[in-house]
Order: C-alpha cells, then structure tokens, then sequence
C-alpha cells in the first residue's frame, strides 16, 4: 500500500537533503529538471497511444480536466475572495508594462507539444515503445530527486517560510480551498474522493502531477490531471494583470506553486517587488505539498 508513497517521498526527501552550494551545479540541477521533465510528458504522450477505446478516453481527460479546474478555481476565488474582505493587502505599487502574456502561454503549451508528439509516435505500435512505462518510472525517481536538490537550493529556510505572513496565509488558503474542489469534482464526475483529493493537489504544478498522477491512476487520470493544471497556469498569466491592482492575494493565490518560478516575472513586473517574498514563500509552500499530498492520497 505504501510502495507508491515511498517512490515519491524517498528521492524529494534524499535530494532536499544534498545540499549544493555552487550556482554552477544549481544551474545545471534546473537544466536537467527542465530535460527530465520533457523526457517524462513524452512518455507520458506514449502511454496514452496504448490505451484501449482510445476516442472515448480522450473525451473523458478533457471532461475530467474541464470540471475539476472549474471546481477548484472557483473554491480558490471564493475562499481569497473572502481573505481579501477580511485581511486587504495595501501597496503603493503603479503596474509596470508587461512582456505579451500570449508569448507567456506559448511556453507552457510547449509542453503540451511533447504529449502530442510522444502520442503521435506510440500510434506507431514500435515495439521499443512499450517500455516507456517502466521508463517513466525511473525517470520519475530521478526527477523527484533533483525537484528535493531545487527546492534546497531555492534558499528558503522555515524561519522565512513562517515570517513571510502574507505568503503562507495565501498558500494556506489555496491548499484547503483546492482540496474542497477535488471534493466537488470527484462527486461531479463520480470518481473516488481520494482521486479527485489528488488531482486537486497538484496547485499549477502541471509537469510534476501528470508524471505522479500517471504512475498512481494511469494515463487517463494523469493526462486530466495534467490539462488541469496547465489550464490553471494559463488563466493565471492572463488574469494577473487585471486582478493584481486591487486583488493582489487572489492574484497570487491563482498562480499556485508556479509563483516562485514561472509566472514570478509576471507577479513582479504588476505588483512589484514587495509581492515577490510572498510570492516565493507561497509558492515554495505549495511545492512542497504538492507531491506529499499527491503521494498520500494516491497511496
């Protein structure tokens, strides 16, 4: 019953506990997540070519994916909605000029790409192809590994972490209401609670919980799971400049786990320096429980 949890926590655990001090071996540690992290959606792609009754899977990832973001981005809304009523934020910041937030979405959708491609090939039935599940596997392990080494190196220690206010009420906020979500969910569209808790858990991290949510429920689920969170990332990035000048916790709150990597520049060149502590501490947050809480419901 535990096997699945170990796979995940073992190597996160191992690599956040290898410190690396040198920014040259930081560096190339993002480099490989980035490669590990293509390696492994490809995978995923070929996976889904070998599913049986393939048109009618397909039609289920985008039904699943459509209701489960809608469910948590509306607890999300609502829950910060209600944090702003009682705890405002107050700056002083004028917004910035902004690089194109279409460009912006391109680089996610990228990664869709891959999917696409590692699909277009598994159509191919080439032999070779159908150890791409016990590929992904090792893969994953190592990937998790270098995630434990990144989240280390980002530099944030628990005293940070527990300072910055702001942040960790946010990221507090988004866990629980993104958790009551994957509740909806999953009675919406009839799956087990626990499985619509995970797919919940992923908070924007789209190429870390398709690899996770793959490997415990198969490629169905992964892929939903996947969309759901890259749907998240792309309403973020479009959503930030508007809601920033007078939402600014609902801003932040929507990006998820992306905040203190991705959509950070866009967080900073709309709200200013003074969001991006909150900022980092969210999202450090939310990527740390990310693939705990994925690991404890898949389990």
């Amino acid at each position: 019953m535990y096997s699945g949890l170990l796979i995940i926590l073992v190597p996160l655990i191992l690599g956040y506990l290898l410190r690396l001090k040198r920014p040259a071996l930081l560096r190339l540690v993002n480099r490989l997540l980035s490669w590990m992290v293509y390696v492994i959606l490809f995978f995923m792609g070929i996976s889904l070519a070998f599913l049986d009754n393939l048109s009618s899977n397909l039609l289920s990832i985008f039904h699943y994916a459509a209701v489960s973001v809608a469910c948590i981005i509306a607890c999300n809304l609502l829950a910060l909605w209600l944090l702003e009523r009682r705890k405002p934020w107050a700056h002083q910041h004028k917004q910035e000029v902004l690089p194109s937030r279409l460009h912006m979405a391109l680089e996610s959708l990228k990664l869709c790409g891959v999917v696409v491609i590692g699909f277009a090939l598994g159509l191919s039935d080439w032999p070779p192809l159908h150890y791409a599940a016990a590929a992904s596997e090792y893969a994953l392990i190592l990937l998790l590994f270098l995630v434990g080494i990144q989240l280390r190196g980002s530099g944030m220690t628990l005293r940070q972490i527990v300072l910055n206010r702001r942040g960790m009420m946010v990221a507090l906020v988004v866990a629980v209401s993104a958790l009551a979500g994957g509740l909806i969910a999953a009675l919406l569209l009839d799956l087990p609670l626990k499985t619509g808790l995970a797919m919940a858990s992923g908070y924007g991290w789209y190429s870390l919980s398709g690899i996770l949510m793959t490997e415990a429920f198969g490629p169905v689920i992964g892929s939903a799971a996947f969309f759901n969170d890259l749907l998240r990332e792309l309403l973020a990035i479009m959503l930030i400049p508007t809601l920033v000048r007078r939402h600014r916790s609902t801003a932040l709150g929507l990006c998820g786990a992306t905040s203190m990597d991705f959509t950070l520049p866009v967080l900073q060149r709309s709200g200013g320096m003074e969001i991006v502590p909150a900022a980092i501490v969210h999202g450090f947050a939310l990527s740390l429980l990310a693939p705990v809480l994925i690991a404890l419901f898949s389990s």
